[in-house]
């Protein structure tokens, strides 16, 4: 089993998603089944965007039950679209959504941890179908509130899941190879690095914008879970990121 995440630019619009698509099939032809996270389509002033969502109103200005129901909306349609991109595909699939996956939170709302994954139900769906759906970024606390988990936070849904199903990686689809030995928006022909310890990786995440959320690779060093970030649109190499 692996986890494949897909970030907003990968689920941005029909055509990019189609390349998610072949991935999701290559996945299922080598490991036999894939579990798929999902983040909301697009990014700010895209409709379905996270940010998008909570401009819908000043009043969630402020993180709440309510912000947090909206902000996990996003992931919700991302899931939804690509189940059923896959199924005309032809690829049979499920969605496990909220308290379906088993991901409990706890702590603040709109900055949420996951303090434990019943992978139960997740296992039983996986007698019935090798290919599930689960949106990214949210889980229910204590209360059986939706509660979402930070800038970033469906990269934790994915590590977190990876350890909980004991699945081989995870496999991150970006808009770049892999990791780049500088930022290829401030440095001319960066190099893709092949390789990296996870230990190694943890400083390359304190930027304004990570290219996975730190928690996440803090979390895969505490599970040993090994991380391969690759890009979406291409069947090229990626960066092996391993304890």
């Amino acid at each position: 089993m692996i986890i494949q995440k897909f970030g907003g630019i990968a689920m941005q619009d029909k055509e990019i998603r189609s390349k998610c698509i072949h991935h999701i099939k290559d996945g299922l032809d080598e490991f036999g089944t894939v579990v798929i996270v999902v983040s909301a389509i697009g990014r700010f002033g895209d409709p379905y965007a996270t940010d998008t969502l909570l401009q819908i109103t000043d009043a969630f200005s402020s993180s709440t039950a309510a912000s947090d129901l909206a902000a996990s909306c996003g992931e919700l349609i991302a899931a939804a679209v690509l189940s059923a991109e896959l199924t005309e595909e032809g690829v049979p699939n499920a969605i496990l959504h909220g308290v379906q996956s088993g991901i409990k939170t706890a702590g603040e709302f709109g900055d949420g941890t996951i303090s434990h994954i019943d992978p139960s139900s997740i296992l039983k769906k996986l007698e019935q179908t090798n290919c599930i759906i689960i949106p990214g970024f949210q889980g229910i606390n204590a209360d059986g509130q939706v509660m979402t988990l930070g800038r970033g936070g469906s990269d934790l849904t994915a590590v977190a899941l990876a350890g909980a199903l004991k699945a081989s990686h995870v496999e991150f689809f970006k808009d770049v190879p892999g990791v780049m030995s500088d930022d290829p928006r401030k440095v001319a022909n960066p190099l893709k690095l092949d390789f990296l310890q996870l230990e190694d990786f943890l400083p390359l995440l304190d930027c304004e914008r990570p290219i996975i959320q730190k928690r996440a690779a803090l979390h895969a060093i505490k599970t040993a879970t090994p991380l391969y970030i690759r890009g979406v649109a291409s069947t090229e190499t990626g960066t092996w990121i391993k304890p």
